[in-house]
């Protein structure tokens, strides 16, 4: 598939505005598209990368899911793995472009948006190349956008390897030395128990996420979760404001292991210089490489419309802003605990795509513009 061309043999074009923009072509995105195809509705999907699944296959190389296949669907269409398989990114990548060619989705590739407005009762998306209009408008660019590294890092030494969670793929990819992993969420624990088979390891952890056993009386963690409706507990809920409260939690990889695996256990990272960086309780460390498993911070500077960002966050209510016609999806605690997790968005996607045909059938449709526009 072109980076320039449409998934999809359905052209979303024509002589006025289409019904809905979404931007982004993740699960949640492509979710929702499911929804609007549906619907009937016409739509187009912008997706910043060159291709469906890139934010999956770009992950570190021995990555597996926590949530077995038959807890990964969209709506439609089952992932294709036996019960209780853990697939791995690749699979989950495939999954998505094959998601998209099935139902026919219109993605535009390489489209990613610089400047999303409100012009009137409409919204204007422009990528690098085209204008597009659209009545309602659809952000799914997920919870984790940019990279997010300390300031400490920048007092460490040239020679210091550094790079983020997002960029590790594998140990054979770094060079030799004691690594620190800074970060005791699911990824830097991963990571660090990978690392640990061929050199010194050490984490630094800033807290203690509570720790669950990936399986329980032979059952998966997830089927627990979802016979006793943790999953659907509400982001503002007493139970879910507790959750959320604690962090989230790691899944099974815990300290015990992995410090009978030989890796070393610091507090929070505090500052660093040269090859040394200090810890909290007045420890040091000297080491040859660092992974940062510090998480990710959102990027909406491209989103010019008024009142619908707040200190770098979405002001919404379930996913539907005060501005009409704008909807977010695959947040964080959305709604649920499983808001941005594959396989468990549908009833968010369900939920927007009411409010979306409900608003479609109240507003009259415009009857000038086009979609897309050159942008010359």
């Amino acid at each position: 598939m072109s980076s320039e061309q449409s998934s999809s043999a359905r052209d979303p074009g024509g002589n006025k505005p289409l019904d809905v923009i979404i931007i982004g072509g993740g699960q949640a995105g492509l979710a929702m598209a499911w929804h609007l195809t549906e619907a009937q509705l016409r739509f187009v999907v912008l997706e910043a990368a060159t291709e469906l699944g890139y934010s999956w296959r770009s992950r570190w190389d021995s990555l597996r899911l926590f949530t077995p296949a038959q807890y990964d669907a969209l709506p439609g269409l089952p992932f294709p793995a036996s019960a209780d398989i853990y697939p791995t990114k690749d699979p989950v990548a495939d999954y998505l472009q094959t998601y998209a060619v099935t139902f026919d989705i219109p993605v535009r590739l390489n489209a990613r948006v610089q400047e999303l407005r409100r012009v009137g009762d409409q919204f204007e998306a422009r990528t690098a190349d085209q204008l597009y209009r659209g009545r309602q408008v659809v952000v799914a660019t997920g919870p984790f956008q940019v990279p997010s590294v300390p300031p400490a890092a920048q007092n460490l030494d040239a020679s210091v390897t550094q790079l983020h969670s997002a960029d590790y793929r594998n140990p054979q990819a770094l060079p030799d030395g004691t690594a620190l992993v800074v970060g005791g969420g699911n990824s830097g624990l991963q990571i660090a128990e990978e690392l640990v088979a061929t050199r010194e390891v050490h984490v630094s952890v800033s807290d203690n996420p509570p720790i669950l056993p990936q399986r329980l009386l032979g059952k998966d963690l997830f089927w627990w979760l979802t016979h006793l409706r943790v999953m659907r507990v509400t982001a503002d809920s007493r139970l879910g404001r507790r959750v959320q409260a604690r962090g989230e939690f790691v899944i099974g990889t815990g300290r015990r292991r992995l410090k009978q695996a030989g890796v070393g256990f610091h507090p929070r990272v505090v500052d660093a210089d040269g090859h040394a960086v200090r810890f909290v309780d007045g420890s040091s460390l000297d080491t040859h490489v660092i992974i940062w498993a510090t998480g990710y911070r959102s990027d909406y500077s491209w989103t010019n419309v008024p009142g619908v960002v707040r200190d770098g966050r979405p002001v919404h209510q379930r996913g539907v802003t005060d501005v009409p016609g704008l909807y977010f999806i695959g947040l964080t605690w959305q709604q649920t605990r499983g808001s941005a997790l594959l396989g468990f968005l549908e009833e968010d996607a369900a939920h927007i795509a009411n409010r979306i045909a409900r608003y479609h059938a109240s507003t009259p449709r415009a009857s000038a513009g086009s979609a897309p526009l050159d942008s010359g």
